[in-house]
C-alpha cells in the first residue's frame, strides 16, 4: 500500500472553491453526513488523496463517497473515474459511487448503502440497488 498524500497544499484552493460549489446531490448527502451523524461515523467533504480531491471521505472507514451526475455518462470522464479509483485502491481508500439523481430520490437508501460498507474490506463495492 502506498500512503497517499492527504490535502495536499497545492489543492487547497481547488478543494475550496469544490466546497462553495455544492451540486443539489451533494448539498442534501452532506447534511446527512456532517457532525458526524451517520453512525458516529466522521466525514470530509472536498478532501483530496493524492492527486484527487473526493466529494466525502470517510478517514476511519477509509471510505469515499463520489456522486456522478450526466458529466461522468461520457466514456471519457468514466475511464477517468477507473483511474482515480484504482490509485485510490493502491492507497487503501474504498470508493463507492452514487448518481445524484438517487440522492435526491433516495437518500435513506444512499445512506442505508454507505452504512453497509462500513467495516467492509477494501474492494467491496456497494451500490444503491435500482427500483
Amino acid at each position: 500500500m502506498i500512503p497517499p498524500k492527504h490535502n495536499a497544499p497545492e489543492l487547497k484552493s481547488r478543494r475550496r472553491e469544490l466546497r462553495a460549489s455544492l451540486t443539489p446531490a451533494e448539498s442534501l448527502l452532506w447534511h446527512h453526513l456532517q457532525r458526524s451523524k451517520l453512525q458516529g461515523r466522521k466525514f470530509r467533504r472536498q478532501h483530496s488523496v493524492g492527486p484527487y480531491v473526493l466529494d466525502f471521505y470517510c478517514p476511519s472507514e477509509r471510505l469515499a463517497i463520489e456522486l456522478d451526475g450526466a458529466a461522468h455518462d461520457h466514456e471519457l470522464p468514466g475511464r477517468r473515474d477507473v483511474l482515480r479509483t484504482t490509485y485510490l485502491a493502491t492507497t487503501g481508500v474504498r470508493v463507492i459511487r452514487f448518481e445524484n439523481q438517487d440522492v435526491v430520490r433516495n437518500p435513506e437508501g444512499v445512506l442505508e448503502s454507505i452504512t453497509r460498507c462500513f467495516g467492509s474490506p477494501l474492494g467491496r463495492a456497494h451500490v444503491l440497488p435500482d427500483d
